[in-house]
């Protein structure tokens, strides 16, 4: 059966059987995350069916940021998305399901389980880099404020004089945890990706910090030197 035919049938159950209201992690999401993994693994031999699959159901369990069973969410994901291979589409084949299973789990960044396979590792890149980029700014403040988080600490934006918190600010999260993304990628394509759209969260957060001194025209070049990367200047 053609891959696109697969991804069809997906999304036709997903829209007709799956509920839930975090726009963040929608249909649409998970076809993003599909086109990037498609652009990654061009030139390499991973199961695409594998991939597809994984893309398509990897948040089918997705816990809330601050739920205490966050990391067990990708787990109980690869469980859900074998009950439904199981039960909707019959003709899947079952030789596929670990390795379904093992790209579901291995996706999440909470969770901390290694990616062993080839495709685990294109659709943990994939998804990750949905959190970088002009996409994963918007992700960021529309997840904070769904959670009732402040976009920044108006007096020390940077965390300058204070431990990041990343529960508290919206801001923090590019340290805590977006800007170590690009260290953490699997694949060449994947890092490559990774470190050109850090590049535009660092000078969001320049143009930011510019703003807050009143600088309205430019960006501050103090915020760009400190958070650029070495490997990104070279």
């Amino acid at each position: 059966m053609p891959i696109a035919h697969w991804q069809e049938r997906f999304e036709e159950y997903l829209h007709h059987n799956w509920l839930q209201d975090d726009k963040a992690h929608d249909v649409a999401h998970f076809r993003r995350v599909w086109k990037t993994a498609q652009q990654i693994m061009e030139t390499t031999e991973a199961d695409w069916l594998v991939v597809l699959t994984a893309c398509y159901f990897h948040d089918i369990v997705n816990l809330p940021k601050n739920h205490p069973e966050r990391h067990l969410a990708s787990t109980q994901a690869a469980q859900e998305t074998l009950r439904i291979l199981d039960a909707h589409f019959p003709d899947f084949p079952r030789t596929l399901y670990d390795a379904v299973a093992h790209a579901v789990r291995a996706h999440s960044f909470s969770a901390q389980i290694a990616p062993q396979t080839l495709e685990a590792k294109i659709v943990q890149d994939a998804d990750r880099l949905e959190s970088l980029g002009a996409i994963g700014l918007a992700r960021v403040f529309y997840i904070s404020g769904s959670l009732g988080r402040p976009l920044f600490d108006s007096e020390d934006p940077l965390a300058c004089g204070r431990e990041l918190d990343d529960s508290t600010y919206a801001l923090d999260h590019f340290q805590k945890k977006l800007l170590k993304l690009p260290e953490s990628m699997q694949t060449e394509a994947g890092r490559k990706l990774a470190w050109l759209n850090a590049d535009f969260l660092v000078n969001y957060m320049a143009k930011l910090c510019a703003e807050l001194k009143g600088d309205y025209c430019g960006i501050d070049r103090g915020v760009v030197e400190q958070f650029t990367s070495p490997k990104q200047s070279s």
